[in-house]
């Protein structure tokens, strides 16, 4: 994939220095991994998608990547090191300030809602719920993988599988080349060398949110929407990574291909 190589590339120059950090496991990894994963992504929905939506998910794809790749770098700063989470966007804004993560928030839901106006099926009384559900399944998932990129290769792995899940159909090819820019950012990932972070993750789980919004029949969006919502809530009373250790089967597939610890 040449935006991984471009990735790999700018790491040790003076540009890739912002994007550097240090991983739960305490090693160095690199965030460039994600735009590498956006713009591929993006470029590759676009050109797989049914004409009706791609222009939907060029702007899901970019803007959640844009404003992913601003809460990268503008969250690190130390003075926002607490406005994590829902509860701390919302504190932050109690006390004055706009934290860079309520930016992204605010970023994907505005590209969420300008999806909905392209997409739109119809102009009935239906159009208000679809839209509101395609906001919802953009805005929500863009979040949900989002909330997975705790440890290396968990948020591509669940991307991965999404897409895999949803290749059938005539809206099949929005997620097809995702699916291939998942599978080539990977092994980079489980091999602890780039992180997916805000700008990967957001733009990933964005255009997956897209596809599922255009899965037939509104009772199987609104019940994937209220699973995504449910997860989201439950993200803030309890740890995925713990969860996810203390469950046989997900604890496997969440280590599979990873270093040790």
């Amino acid at each position: 994939m040449s935006a991984l190589a471009g990735a790999a590339a700018l790491t040790d120059r003076s540009a890739g220095v912002p994007w550097r950090r240090m991983n739960y496991a305490k090693r160095p990894v690199t965030l460039l991994g994600g735009p590498a994963l956006a713009a591929s992504a993006t470029v590759t929905a676009a050109l797989g998608a049914p004409a009706g939506t791609r222009a939907a998910a060029v702007v899901v794809g970019a803007v959640s990547g844009l404003v992913g790749g601003y809460d990268d770098l503008a969250g690190a700063r130390p003075e926002q090191a607490r406005d994590k989470g829902l509860a701390g966007h919302l504190a932050a804004l109690r006390a004055g300030r706009v934290s860079a993560g309520a930016v992204k928030v605010a970023g994907i839901g505005a590209a969420a809602a300008v999806a909905a106006v392209l997409t739109r099926r119809d102009r009935g009384a239906g159009a208000l719920v679809d839209g509101v559900l395609t906001t919802g399944l953009v805005a929500g998932t863009a979040n949900l993988i989002n909330l997975l990129d705790l440890r290396p290769g968990r948020a591509g792995k669940a991307g991965a599988l999404v897409a895999a899940a949803t290749l059938r159909g005539p809206a099949g090819g929005l997620v097809a080349g995702p699916l291939g820019a998942t599978a080539a950012v990977l092994p980079d990932d489980l091999g602890e060398r780039v992180m997916l972070g805000d700008c990967g993750a957001n733009a990933l789980g964005a255009l997956l949110g897209l596809r599922l919004a255009s899965i037939p029949g509104r009772a199987p969006r609104v019940g994937l929407l209220a699973g995504v919502v449910a997860l989201t809530l439950a993200s803030e009373k309890v740890s995925f990574t713990k969860v996810i250790e203390a469950t046989p089967g997900l604890r496997e597939l969440d280590r599979l291909g990873r270093r040790p610890s």
